[in-house]
């Protein structure tokens, strides 16, 4: 079942945007405190005790007078936020699990209730490369999809550039007004006249090395399937075919010759499965069928059951060192840790609730935990 949605007022929105941006708070963090609270206002006052129970400091939520500067800067430079709940919140993100709880937009909003394709690849593409990306991007730019990439040199910039007049978005990895790489500034700004750029990341921030994956995360997710054009083994862009695979997204990838350690990558994805891809008829042949279908968000989002708070807590302190002690540095599922520790469900996941906003634990993709 979707969640309902509904445009929230402005000091929900502000309660939203400082709950996210809370030191600790990831998108999993941020989806079941609201799903245990019932709003992030009542969630952010009782952020200070649970860091505590977690055996942490006292966590201070990211402030009013912060939040309220963000959203006035944002406007300032002719963007928005839209909040995981709201009715113009993109389906493919909101299809994630969890979903980033807010996204910031600058250019044509319009854009996001149109299918995307991600297309992505090396920085250090080839001529021929960045030439079959162009003419992939433009195929299905004719056909009506809009083009999703990264707004990277190389190919993810000549898939944006091919794609001006027929729908473009860029996510990127800094805030919405952060040009990056600066090369692109020209295209940067073509893009936010005549298309649309994304970001979950704070407004002015600069990239970091740990907001390349996030980026990545939303390509994969805006998009119904990702091609693939050139990517080494071990590029972002394998990351991105990653994420859409664990999305239950298409997977295309173009060939290339083995002499050349641009198409390792793509090669390898097709033979694990991934569509074999030389024209954008490839693509739309795949995608055709599924177009309009309604990309689900996933069954039983809300982990937290309806149950008393004094009781869900006592139960967490009776089973919270037995987690603690299975815990170690290695990444472990959330569900074997529950098996594990025969302990209930609701009761390990406010532990680790409680344990992730004391800084004491860290999530990873798979539904994994491990000391932080």
């Amino acid at each position: 079942m979707s969640t309902p949605r509904r445009a929230l007022s402005e000091s929900e929105r502000r309660a939203w945007l400082r709950l996210a941006r809370t030191q600790n708070v990831g998108p999993v963090t941020f989806a079941q405190l609201i799903a245990r609270f019932g709003s992030a206002g009542a969630a952010l006052s009782e952020l200070p005790r649970l860091s505590r129970r977690g055996g942490g400091e006292e966590l201070a939520p990211f402030s009013d007078a912060d939040a309220r500067r963000e959203l006035e800067r944002l406007d300032a430079f002719g963007g928005r936020m839209i909040a995981s709940i709201e009715p113009e919140f993109p389906q493919g993100l909101a299809a994630l699990d969890p979903p980033p709880p807010l996204i910031s937009i600058v250019g044509h909003a319009n854009l996001l209730a149109r299918e995307m394709v991600a297309i992505v690849g090396a920085r250090n593409a080839s001529a021929l490369g960045c030439k079959l990306a162009a003419r992939l991007a433009m195929g299905l730019g004719d056909a009506g999809f809009v083009v999703v990439s990264g707004l990277a040199r190389g190919i993810d910039a000549a898939a944006h550039d091919a794609t001006l007049a027929s729908g473009t978005c860029a996510v990127v990895a800094g805030g919405v007004d952060v040009i990056y790489p600066p090369e692109n500034a020209a295209l940067y700004e073509r893009i936010r006249a005549q298309g649309l750029i994304v970001s979950e990341i704070s407004f002015a921030e600069r990239p970091q090395a740990r907001h390349f994956p996030r980026r990545n995360r939303l390509i994969s997710g805006l998009a119904r399937g990702t091609v693939v054009v050139e990517a080494a083994e071990g590029s972002g862009s394998l990351i991105t075919a990653r994420f859409a695979l664990e999305q239950n997204r298409e997977i295309f990838a173009v060939p290339g010759s083995p002499l050349d350690p641009r198409a390792r990558g793509t090669n390898r994805l097709i033979r694990e499965g991934a569509v074999l891809t030389e024209t954008a008829d490839d693509v739309i042949a795949v995608l055709k069928p599924i177009i309009g279908r309604e990309l689900r968000e996933p069954e039983g989002r809300c982990e937290f059951p309806n149950q008393d708070a004094k009781a869900l807590e006592a139960e967490a302190d009776r089973v919270r060192t037995a987690i603690e002690q299975a815990l170690g540095p290695a990444p472990v599922e959330v569900d074997e840790l529950i098996r594990l520790c025969r302990a209930p469900a609701a009761a390990v996941l406010t532990v680790l609730l409680e344990m992730e906003l004391a800084g004491r634990l860290a999530r990873h993709s798979g539904n994994r935990v491990s000391w932080s």
